[in-house]
């Protein structure tokens, strides 16, 4: 039987939460939000996708910002005033596989890189149950909302995203 890497990463960054989870196998053709709901049926609302935002002065400073996936995370208003840059924009593909080594369409808040600051959307924490990434685009994590305050350092934010509806 072969080890699944990303797995084995997975469940070690899981371990200790104390909150029930369990892991989902994704086809990596369709770990993007949109896709991986229509294939598997999720409820997009349901969805929280992982961001990685990145302030543009020097020395540049990066967080994570968890949102439901309808919503808009709010990157030049309260990402800019929080992090306290005058320029904020999302991390290029290639920064955040080289800050988090997580590909985009699988980032997940578990094992995100020490003192990296994490943001949770506070709506994110109104679901019964979300769907995160996985850390890889091959695995997403289900859980209820509240795995996410097991994280070090996690912050829930009023207004960090809007819902367009």
């Amino acid at each position: 039987m072969d080890v699944d890497p990303d797995r084995v990463r997975l469940e070690h960054s899981l371990a200790g939460s104390g909150v029930p989870y369990e892991l989902f196998p994704c086809d990596p053709a369709l770990a993007d939000t949109a896709s991986f709901c229509a294939a598997y049926g999720f409820d997009p609302a349901d969805s929280a996708n992982t961001i990685v935002i990145v302030g543009k002065a020097e020395p540049r400073r990066y967080v994570a910002c968890v949102v439901l996936a309808p919503h808009r995370l709010d990157v030049n208003r309260v990402v800019r005033a929080r992090l306290g840059t005058r320029r904020t924009s999302f991390a290029a593909a290639e920064e955040t596989r080289e800050l988090t080594g997580m590909e985009i369409g699988g980032v997940t808040p578990f094992g995100l890189p020490p003192g990296l600051p994490l943001w949770v959307d506070a709506a994110v924490m109104t679901r019964g149950r979300i769907v995160l990434g996985g850390g890889s685009r091959t695995w997403k994590v289900i859980a209820p909302p509240q795995i996410l305050l097991s994280l070090p350092g996690v912050e829930i934010v009023e207004g960090l995203a809007s819902d367009p509806t």
